[in-house]
């Protein structure tokens, strides 16, 4: 911890201007105007402005390159006002565009926890930016302070998943703030399986710090993975920079209605299931004679380390099960993530480990 009192580093934080850290040429960016954007509301019977074809096949106009009645859900949702969501196409186009927006090409930096999602280190790599990885501690508990000292004045970009993963455990909000407020710079908070935890998330004090950007998503708890829908809470000066960054049509028109359809259904009975098998789950692996540990979780999912994790993902494969192998992984030595499935599923996963005596 710094010197800094409680106080001023409050106060510091809320100085925090996100255009601060844009990259120059994105400021003065003019974004591309779409026939949509200068349509302005009309009872319009006859459209002849964008060079489409008039024939209706149900996907022969452009989409709505602003998501508005999308967003209007989701702000009702989420509590967030429409001015601070950005919708894209899956969370990989919010990780890309943060890259974009704030890093100078060969110039800039990001810090980054690992073993955390790959994407982050894949969108740096894209975009000519060094990412700086810290390890997380022996417990896989957030080093804030490691974090912070990885930092100087060229890194732009802070990324930290909560629940992470592949390890499955949530930060809490607190640390979390913490780093917005001692951190000069934009922190980025992937808040992707959130919806299974009970530390909750950072939505509600995004006011409180201008520098913080939180992702989330509709592939997991909403079960949405195959529409590629993607969200990033923001000031909405970072929102509007995103807006003008991404492509026009980002996400077409028939996800926009399909994902609308499947948000009026709800997932409250879907995420209580699985909760429920998480913890019948937690109770039952340990007991296994190929388990070594299974470490808490927050997530939808496992990590699970074993004796031999190639041997035993390839056995589960042979059995038509698929795991993910993370030995490869910092910290992750001999580790397997295991997805949470139906009851069904899991049942078949017991009976495939109870088999196994050894991994020999």
């Amino acid at each position: 911890m710094t010197d800094l009192s409680q106080a001023q580093t409050t106060a510091r934080a809320a100085r925090r201007n996100p255009l601060d850290y844009v990259r120059p040429n994105i400021l003065a960016l003019a974004p591309y105007s779409t026939a949509r954007d200068e349509y302005q509301g009309g009872d319009i019977s006859v459209w002849l402005d964008a060079n489409e074809s008039p024939y209706n096949n149900g996907v022969n106009r452009y989409p709505d390159p602003h998501q508005r009645q999308l967003k209007a859900m989701l702000s009702d949702i989420k509590q967030m006002p429409v001015d601070r969501i950005f919708i894209g196409n899956g969370s990989d186009e919010a990780i890309d565009l943060a890259f974009r927006v704030f890093c100078v090409p060969g110039q800039d930096n990001a810090v980054a926890i690992t073993p955390s999602y790959g994407m982050y280190e894949v969108a740096a790599a894209t975009n000519d930016v060094a990412l700086r990885e810290v390890q997380l501690t022996a417990d896989f508990g957030l080093p804030v302070d490691e974090l912070l000292a990885a930092a100087d004045a060229h890194t732009k970009l802070m990324w930290v998943c909560s629940p992470n993963n592949p390890t499955g455990n949530a930060f809490d909000l607190a640390a979390l703030e913490d780093l917005a407020d001692r951190f000069d710079g934009m922190l980025v908070v992937d808040e992707a399986y959130v919806d299974f935890s009970a530390k909750g998330s950072l939505l509600p004090v995004l006011d409180k710090h201008p520098n913080l950007i939180v992702l989330q998503t509709l592939s997991k708890a909403w079960g949405m993975a195959g529409l590629r829908l993607g969200l990033a809470f923001a000031h909405p000066d970072v929102i509007a920079l995103y807006g003008r960054v991404k492509y026009p049509y980002n996400v077409n028109g028939p996800t926009q209605i399909t994902v609308m359809e499947h948000l009026r259904k709800g997932v409250v009975a879907q995420v209580a299931e699985i909760k429920a098998e998480r913890e019948r789950l937690a109770k039952v692996l340990p007991t296994l004679d190929v388990v070594d540990a299974v470490y808490p979780t927050d997530a939808n999912f496992f990590l699970v380390r074993s004796a031999n994790a190639n041997r035993l993902y390839d056995v589960l494969i042979g059995a038509g099960v698929i795991v993910r192998n993370r030995t490869n992984m910092p910290g992750c030595k001999n580790c397997v993530r295991i997805t949470i499935g139906t009851p069904e599923e899991n049942d078949r996963l017991i009976s495939v480990l109870k088999a196994l005596k050894s991994l020999d």
